[in-house]
C-alpha cells in the first residue's frame, strides 16, 4: 500500500491546487511538443480536480536554462498541447513568481487551469530556496506532487515547498509509479530477472548491488558490458571502460557470478560518430579487436538472453543493449523489448532510453509498467530516498 496521503485524502473542492508535473517533453525542430507521454500522464489528476470543482496551477521546468530566460524553452508550446488534449482553455503565463502572478491566481474560478512559466529560468528553483518556495506556495490552497521523475532533486518545488502546507500529497502517477516500482523492491514475482543496458556501469552498479540478493538473474548488456568483460580478463578493443570500476564488478562477479549473465558476442565497428559509423561485423565470442568497439549485441547474445526470459515471473528492463541511435546498432534492444512485452512475466521498465525505445515500438501498452522517469527511477531501485517523496505527509 501507498504510504502517502494522496490527492483522493484532501479536500480539494473550490480550491487552488497547485501541482508539481513534469512536462519537460522533448520538442520537435519547429518547438512543438514531440512526445504526448509525459502531458497525457498527468491527465488522471487534472481530471479529478476538474471532477472535484477545484482551479489548477501547473507547474514545470523545461530543459536546462541554468537559472535565465531561454526563449526556446518557455512551456507556451506544452500548454498550446495541453489545451489541445484536454479541449479546453489553460492560461499560460509568463513568469512563475510574482505580483502579476498572484494576481491571476488569487482569481481563479472553479475548474480554470493555469500553466507556470518555466520553473527554472530562476536559479531558485535548483537551489532548494525557500523563499522560492514560499512564493509558489502562496499561489494556492494545496499542493500536490504528481513529478515522481523529479522528485530525486532537491528542487523547491518538490521538496521545500512542502513546509508552506499543512499537508503535501502525490497525486496519482507518483502513486502509480512508486507502487510499481516498490512491489519490485519488496515482493517481486519469481524467478525475477533483470535486463540491464547502458552506457556506464557507474550509473547502474547501484541497482544491481541492491537488487543482487533479491534477483535470480541479470541479464546485462550494452556499454556497461565492457567494464564486466574487462574484469574477467577479455578483450574489448576502443570500447567503452570503466577503468575505477573493474575491481568493484570483479568482486561482484566473483561472488555472483551464478546470477549474472553477459554477452557472447557483439557487434563492433572501426569508426563511430553520433550519425555514422565504419565497418561492421559480428565477433565469434565475446572478445572485441583492438582499434575495435562493441556497439551492439550479436545474435547468440540476443538468442541465449530471450531463452532465459523464458519461465520469469517478473522482467525489470532498464537501459538498452546497443547504440540505439544508429538502426543498425538497435537490433538487440528491438529483439528483446519484443520478447520482454511478449513474456508472460509481470513487466516493469523504466529510463529515459529504455521509455524512449518502447514508445518508438508502440509496445508500451503491452507493459504491466513503463516508468516515464530516468534518474529518479534509478534512485528509487538503488533504495534511495528521495527528497520530492520523502516530504509527502505520511498515512
Amino acid at each position: 500500500m501507498f504510504q502517502k496521503l494522496t490527492i483522493k485524502d484532501i479536500d480539494i473542492k473550490g480550491k487552488r491546487v497547485l501541482i508539481r508535473v513534469d512536462y519537460n517533453t522533448p520538442l520537435s525542430p519547429d518547438g512543438s511538443v514531440a512526445d504526448n507521454r509525459k502531458i497525457t500522464e498527468s491527465l488522471p489528476t487534472i481530471n479529478y480536480c476538474l471532477d472535484n470543482g477545484a482551479s489548477i496551477i501547473l507547474m514545470s521546468h523545461l530543459g536546462r536554462p541554468k537559472g535565465k530566460v531561454v526563449e526556446e524553452m518557455r512551456l507556451t508550446m506544452v500548454g498550446k498541447r495541453l489545451e489541445e488534449i484536454l479541449g479546453r482553455g489553460v492560461i499560460k503565463l509568463d513568469d512563475c513568481i510574482g505580483s502579476e502572478v498572484e494576481g491571476v491566481t488569487d482569481n481563479l474560478k472553479p475548474c480554470d487551469i493555469v500553466l507556470l512559466e518555466n520553473l527554472r529560468f530562476h536559479p531558485e528553483e535548483e537551489k532548494n530556496y525557500p523563499e522560492f518556495a514560499a512564493k509558489l506556495a502562496r499561489l494556492a490552497d494545496c499542493y500536490v506532487n504528481d513529478g515522481f521523475s523529479v522528485s530525486h532533486h532537491s528542487h523547491a518545488s518538490v521538496n521545500a515547498i512542502s513546509g508552506y502546507f499543512d499537508v503535501a500529497v502525490a497525486g496519482f502517477l507518483m502513486e502509480k509509479e512508486v507502487e510499481h516500482l516498490d512491489k519490485i523492491l519488496t515482493n517481486p514475482a519469481k524467478p525475477f530477472v533483470i535486463a540491464i543496458g547502458g552506457a556506464k556501469v557507474s550509473t547502474k552498479i547501484g541497482i544491481i548491488e541492491h537488487l543482487i540478493k533479491k534477483a535470480d538473474l541479470f541479464l546485462i548488456g550494452g556499454g556497461m558490458s565492457y567494464t564486466f568483460q574487462k574484469a574477467l580478463g577479455k578483450t574489448i578493443g576502443s570500447s567503452l571502460v570503466e577503468e575505477s570500476f573493474v575491481p568493484i564488478v570483479k568482486k561482484l562477479l566473483k561472488e555472483n557470478m551464478d546470477k549474472i549473465v553477459l554477452p557472447l558476442d557483439y557487434k563492433i565497428t572501426d569508426m563511430l560518430s553520433k550519425t555514422e559509423c565504419g565497418d561492421i561485423k559480428t565477433t565469434v565470442d565475446e572478445n572485441i579487436p583492438d582499434g575495435w568497439m562493441g556497439v551492439d549485441i550479436g545474435p547468440k547474445t540476443i538468442e541465449k538472453f530471450i531463452n532465459r526470459l523464458d519461465g520469469a515471473g517478473c522482467i525489470l528492463w532498464n537501459g538498452p543493449f546497443g547504440v540505439i541511435e544508429i538502426p543498425e546498432f538497435a537490433v538487440g534492444t528491438t529483439k528483446m523489448a519484443y520478447a520482454i512485452s511478449d513474456s508472460s512475466a509481470i513487466t516493469v521498465a523504466g529510463g529515459g532510453e529504455t521509455d524512449e525505445s518502447i514508445d518508438h515500438l508502440k509496445i508500451a501498452h503491452k507493459f504491466d509498467h513503463v516508468s516515464i522517469a530516468g534518474g529518479a527511477c534509478l534512485e528509487f531501485l538503488e533504495g534511495k530516498e528521495l527528497p520530492g517523496l520523502a516530504v509527502l505527509t505520511d498515512r
